[in-house]
């Protein structure tokens, strides 16, 4: 009797074996059709793809009306009554009238930084980038009838536009702080704002396009809809962390769980150290680095199709094809930025602190020479090929102080970010009135002081970040921890709110 239950349980082991190794080869088997260029299949690039298309979504939304309003007051032909002919503009606006119009962004966007930070901690970073994004879209959609009712209700919806935008750039944040592998950070995070950039270019084109052939109202009608659109599937697609994602492979959940670290799964546990995070060198490093980079930038964004015109005497027509130039080699040079410093993080040649610093304080260093020597350019050309160099290098800068929220805080990233964000946006609303009041005689020396004084920032920035970063998580950090969990071979995931995620059957390699 012993002997036949030996037996029994020597078939009974065998056969647990048999079906052991059939279900590893099942479960490897997709392994063996993996292909790189299939991204999707890593979830962390999905999210990467689809915030590169909002942020383009971002500033196609915030540079509309910079083409539309010239349209708009732009002289048309009327045929009175008696048949004479007159050119009357649709809007006859003031300059005064006109840089509130273009400027009432700005109100907006400078309010819910860090509101709209401490928000996508509590609620999820997902949710909140596409609820502001989102209500953009629908807002502008709104704006054409809204201008011919009222010059105050544009000014009033392109407020509400800024206030829900606003919350853009601190909600990313959120998504990154549990979504990107520690040494994955700079890439990820550079290559969704790169979006920003390319969609600043690829707007004004479209825009000047739409207005030719469907009149200005198109542009906001077009860029509303796209969107909405953008919207629905980011809000389906992406999810508030890769534990909640029913599409991610166990092998990639866990490479992002080990690299992340652990992180609180419920937003409303998190308590943000306010004191500490305010009195905080490294905190400020990254705040003023973010003011200068941000200085420049709205400075040149601003002025440069007219510092064109001033001192190099330029038609509109091609300041507009010249003023992209630099924002073209902005968007290349934050791919290359990005991976360059993943790439010697992961090599270890250089600590996360150096790292940062280096990328950060030699842009800063390289934009300080550069603008300078475009003020003395002799010609158009030297001037551009000086400009597109200060303005691409910021890239490498972006490396450095944009994603060092999360290296130093990561559960508190998307309220540094807002912090941070708040600001440097103060130069959009600071720097356009100064250089007005300097450049009044539009000369050639006034345009030098101008672009001195963001050569000033520049410096300040660099000694400032390089004094006082780190790239070290700092001991104010409060972090809860979360008891997800899961298993080597990828058959399930278990988080703190018991969510099983079966796709984890289906596990495959990175």
């Amino acid at each position: 009797m012993n002997e036949d239950n030996s037996v029994s349980d020597d078939l009974k082991r065998q056969a647990a074996m048999f079906y052991n190794s059939t279900e590893r080869e099942r479960i490897q088997e997709p392994r063996k059709h993996k292909t790189s260029w299939r991204f999707w299949e890593q979830r962390r690039l999905v999210v990467a793809l689809l915030a590169f298309f909002g942020f383009f979504n971002v500033y196609a939304l915030r540079v509309n009306l910079s083409v539309a309003v010239v349209a708009m007051t732009e002289p048309m032909e009327v045929a009175l009554e008696n048949g004479t002919i007159v050119y009357v503009p649709e809007f006859d606006w003031s300059y005064q009238t006109k840089g509130l119009v273009l400027s009432s962004f700005f109100y907006g966007y400078i309010i819910t930084q860090l509101p709209g930070g401490w928000l996508a901690a509590k609620i999820g970073g997902n949710r909140m980038f596409a609820i502001g994004v989102g209500a953009t879209s629908l807002l502008t959609l709104f704006t054409p009838p809204l201008a011919h009712t009222s010059t105050a209700l544009l000014i009033a919806v392109r407020v509400m536009e800024g206030l829900f935008e606003g919350v853009t750039y601190p909600c990313i944040h959120a998504v990154w702080s549990r979504w990107a592998p520690s040494e994955e950070r700079a890439r990820l995070a550079t290559f969704a704002f790169s979006g920003s950039y390319v969609g600043t270019v690829v707007a004004m084109p479209i825009s000047s396009t739409l207005t030719h052939y469907t009149g200005w109202p198109g542009i906001f009608y077009v860029f509303g809809i796209l969107g909405l659109v953008w919207t629905t599937i980011w809000w389906l697609v992406v999810k508030e962390s890769p534990e909640k994602d029913p599409h991610i492979t166990a092998s990639e959940l866990k490479y992002i769980q080990e690299s992340r670290g652990a992180l609180a799964v419920e937003g409303t546990q998190i308590r943000h150290p306010w004191k500490a995070m305010l009195t905080s060198g490294p905190v400020w490093a990254i705040v003023m680095a973010h003011f200068s980079e941000n200085w420049g930038f709205y400075t040149l964004l601003t002025f440069l199709p007219t510092f064109m015109q001033d001192v190099f005497k330029f038609q509109t027509s091609q300041t507009g094809w010249l003023s992209a130039v630099p924002y073209l080699a902005m968007a290349v040079v934050l791919q290359v930025a990005g991976h360059m410093a993943d790439w010697l993080l992961k090599m270890e040649i250089l600590s996360r602190t150096n790292i940062r610093k280096l990328f950060n304080c030699g842009a800063f260093l390289a934009q300080t020479i550069f603008m300078v020597a475009a003020a003395y350019a002799p010609s158009v050309s030297g001037c551009v090929v000086c400009l597109t160099i200060a303005v691409g290098l910021g890239g490498f800068a972006w490396s450095g102080f944009s994603v060092n929220h999360l290296d130093i805080a990561p559960p508190h990233a998307s309220v540094l970010m807002g912090l941070s964000n708040t600001i440097a946006t103060l130069p959009g609303i600071i720097s356009p009135p100064l250089a007005g009041s300097i450049v009044t005689d539009r000369t050639a020396e006034q345009w030098r002081i101008v672009f001195f004084i963001s050569s000033a920032i520049y410096l300040l920035g660099a000694i400032i970040y390089g004094v006082f970063c780190s790239g070290n998580k700092q001991p104010w950090v409060v972090e809860v921890d979360s008891d997800a969990s899961f298993d080597t071979d990828g058959a399930s995931v278990t988080t703190a709110r018991g969510y099983d995620n079966k796709a984890m059957d289906r596990s495959s390699e990175m």
